[in-house]
């Protein structure tokens, strides 16, 4: 892609190897003044500015992942993780910070400040969001080979048999019967819509996942096939993926290293199986402990 608007370079000394590059991301609500960050994150218990009523949503929030590898976020419902990721997603405009992605001109542009017809193009073939309600991801009135030709068609794809023979690829992968590839997937069930949303989202092999809540709302027999899918998908496919959950057992199956979030901000952040095994932090002893009883 030729991106050739005006944007902020991206900060000199990351890390090479890194597919996606976050860098002092915050989202406010409100007043996005200095004022509304005092008073403010794990410190102060709230995320709520006592001086502006603004929300702190996420604030400073940097990390960078590889391909091939899966980074988790986790924290309780409010502490900014699926701000983050709506962040990237382009689904919210950030307040602040920068935001990489290595195939848009090397990683040199800051990706918040496309125009929103640049970022909605990323989304095509750059970056991918498998949502926790598959109805953000799909059109449920149409096929489940349809919701996987429309981002091959809007890439560039014509020949019907090859966009055809894909779909059927993608879906066989992910473990739904061919025989439902012409049906509407409003007449899937939840876990199924799951495996469809997740098939569309690897039709143009994107070079970043992200997946937000992926086994939220399944029954646990679901859920667990549905994580074994991803797990094996993450393997083979070599993207790098951005996990968000409040669920460790999520984080524990998929991704190598975690953040915790806590009032908007990030409290700790270390590789997987040791914080679960040694976390540092009160409010990260305090999940794991809800976790494992």
């Amino acid at each position: 892609m030729n991106t050739t608007t005006a944007v902020a370079p991206v900060p000199a000394g990351v890390r090479p190897g890194w597919a996606l590059k976050v860098s002092g991301l915050g989202k406010i609500y409100g007043d996005q003044g200095p004022r509304s960050l005092e008073g403010t994150g794990p410190a102060f218990a709230t995320a709520v500015s006592p001086a502006t009523g603004a929300v702190v949503a996420a604030w400073d929030v940097a990390f960078d992942v590889a391909p091939g590898e899966a980074l988790g976020i986790i924290g309780e419902s409010g502490s900014g993780k699926s701000t983050v990721m709506r962040c990237i997603a382009g689904d919210e405009q950030a307040t602040a910070g920068t935001i990489a992605l290595r195939g848009v001109e090397n990683g040199t542009v800051n990706i918040r400040d496309l125009s929103p017809s640049a970022r909605r193009r990323l989304r095509l073939d750059q970056i991918s969001t498998v949502y926790q309600d598959p109805a953000a991801g799909l059109n449920l009135n149409i096929s489940a080979g349809g919701n996987i030709a429309d981002p091959l068609t809007a890439i560039g794809w014509r020949d019907y048999g090859r966009i055809r023979a894909r779909a059927a690829d993608l879906l066989a992968r992910v473990e739904v019967p061919l025989s439902r590839m012409d049906d509407a997937v409003r007449t899937f069930s939840g876990g199924m819509r799951q495996r469809v949303q997740i098939a569309k989202a690897l039709a143009t092999d994107p070079p970043v996942l992200l997946l937000d809540e992926p086994t939220t709302g399944l029954d646990a027999s679901v859920a667990a096939g549905v994580l074994d899918l991803l797990r094996v998908l993450l393997e083979e496919t070599g993207v790098a993926a951005v996990v968000v959950s409040h669920d460790f057992g999520v984080i524990e199956m998929l991704t190598r290293r975690v953040l915790v979030m806590q009032h908007g901000r990030v409290v700790e952040a270390g590789l997987t199986d040791q914080l679960l095994e040694d976390p540092q932090q009160p409010y990260s002893q305090q999940l794991v402990s809800a976790a494992r009883g």
